[in-house]
């Protein structure tokens, strides 16, 4: 049974495994506008369901969504006067997915000799004039990954501005000046200078915890136009002036094989054996000793938390006792090893270079996701739904499943796969949808052995689709394939029969798998 395209004058088919009863309470209530009102269960009209459907399978099959992916520093120190600290590592924006070299918008056409995506972009702070000096603008160029860059090397925040706490705004607008929409960034924390006090957990604001997202950079004699940060191109790590990375810093284990980390919870302390990790190619790099440092001195005593900002080296393990050993260095685009020396005057002190010091801060990045193939509509794609939980109730016959997140609103449908379910608007961070009897994915299921998982998406009204990194696994129950009209039932085997009764009573399970 197609319960999303039945026929309307054929017998009531429920579309999920909640059936509606044929009474005015029952049915969705709607608004003045024809939208929705908060708390009534909605589903696509009959009549198009079928073509939507088509249109929603067609995406997932394609995979022909849209990624605007925005990374930037957790942390802004402040400008002072007419000085102005610009972001570092400055904000950039990747643009990825097949779905911008899809097709030209309707109503547009390509011109002889263009290539890339028919979009520009404009980034500056929330709550801003969005004045040309408030208001950089973005020139995108190709990567070797396929990928859109574009980076806002200019902005920064003045002391004027009395904020602790200020988000990034991008404004995306297509060739001919459509808009595409508009972007938030994570929330980013005002500092006034980096702190050179010793770190209590008391404050955790400006610690750095295991498994967190971090930058390094380095900056030759304080000179931004020096500036260089730890990157990944062809497999290998560099120092790129133009591009950085952001590396997963783990807790290492001596004992552990390289790639291999045992989970270790806590912040990171001086002295601490680390791993970083890019977080785009899993590259790593060997595991090393993280030391402060103080007038361009490792320093081998110190056993304090990170703080944002802070000065630090790495430190190779394995080295001669006392101060030497080799360090993390860079040499113009390469990274190197620095053979260190001992200070003459402190046994717990080793004399760097330039290179070999770096700054460490946290980052932070979101990503959104979406597909125009579908929408007929000149509207922006945002605000673009993000989920982060989901929150399973009930189970067999009977289950709703709640998304949790932020930028929901009422003209969302939630799609298990191609099978639309019924969903009810709560709140801008909650939507709960009835799950879809897993018949609607194919007649045969109750003879199946294997799980179906089934990805979990997000559809406008006007089309647009929003793709998410959830899915949706249904786990069979136990049964067997009937025989033929007339065969001798089979002697009922005490083992099986009691595991036909545990499956019975876990019957339809349900699992969420995310997919990262």
């Amino acid at each position: 049974m197609d319960p999303v395209g039945a026929d309307p004058s054929g017998p009531p088919g429920p579309l999920t495994h909640l059936s509606l009863p044929d009474s005015s309470e029952a049915r969705p209530q709607s608004g003045a506008d024809g939208r929705s009102l908060r708390g009534s269960w909605t589903r696509s009209s009959p009549e198009p369901a079928a073509l939507l459907r088509e249109g929603v399978r067609w995406c997932l099959q394609q995979q022909c969504e849209q990624t605007v992916r925005i990374l930037h520093a957790k942390v802004a120190q402040k400008s002072y006067g007419n000085e102005k600290r610009f972001f570092c590592p400055p904000p950039c924006v990747y643009l990825a997915g097949p779905g911008w070299r899809v097709k030209p918008l309707q109503g547009q056409a390509h011109q002889a000799g263009e290539t890339g995506p028919m979009v520009c972009g404009y980034m500056g702070l929330d709550g801003a004039s969005g004045s040309a000096a408030e208001t950089q603008k973005l020139n995108f160029e190709e990567q070797p990954d396929s990928r859109e860059f574009g980076c806002a090397k200019t902005l920064y925040i003045s002391d004027a501005d009395k904020r602790k706490n200020f988000r990034l705004v991008l404004r995306l607008v297509l060739r001919g000046g459509r808009e595409l929409g508009t972007f938030h960034s994570r929330l980013i924390k005002v500092i006034s200078k980096p702190s050179q006090k010793k770190q209590s957990l008391k404050n955790t604001d400006l610690c750095i915890s295991s498994g967190s997202k971090v930058s390094l950079f380095n900056r030759l004699r304080s000179q931004t136009v020096s500036t260089r940060y730890l990157s990944v191109e062809d497999g290998d790590f560099v120092a790129s002036a133009r591009q950085w990375a952001a590396f997963t810093l783990h807790l290492a284990d001596e004992h552990s094989s390289q790639g291999d980390f045992p989970p270790r919870e806590g912040y990171i302390r001086y002295g601490s054996l680390v791993q970083l990790v890019c977080t785009v190619s899993g590259i790593t790099l060997p595991p090393m000793i993280i030391r402060k440092v103080a007038k361009q001195c490792a320093l081998l005593d110190v056993d304090e938390p990170i703080s944002q900002l802070h000065k630090c080296a790495f430190q190779f393990p394995g080295g001669p006792p006392g101060g030497g050993g080799t360090y993390l260095c860079l040499a113009t685009e390469k990274v190197v090893q620095f053979q260190a020396s001992p200070c003459p005057k402190e046994a717990n002190k080793a004399l760097l270079n330039d290179s070999s010091c770096w700054t460490i801060i946290g980052t932070e990045s979101v990503e959104f996701s979406f597909s125009t193939s579908l929408a007929c509509t000149r509207e922006p794609v945002t605000p673009v739904p993000l989920i982060s939980t989901l929150e399973l109730s009930g189970g067999g016959d009977v289950a709703t499943l709640e998304l949790h997140g932020e930028n929901f609103h009422a003209g969302l449908k939630v799609w298990f796969g191609d099978v639309e379910a019924e969903t009810m608007f709560r709140s801008p961070r909650s939507l709960v949808c009835v799950v879809p009897d897993v018949a609607a994915f194919g007649s045969d299921w109750r003879w199946l052995r294997t799980p179906i998982t089934v990805p979990l998406s997000l559809v406008r009204a006007d089309g647009l689709f929003y793709p998410s990194a959830f899915s949706f696994t249904y786990t069979p129950e136990y049964s067997a394939r009937p025989g033929p009209p007339g065969a001798p039932a089979p002697a009922a085997d005490p083992d099986e029969l009691l595991e036909s009764i545990h499956h019975e009573f876990t019957r339809t399970n349900f699992h969420l798998f995310i997919q990262t």
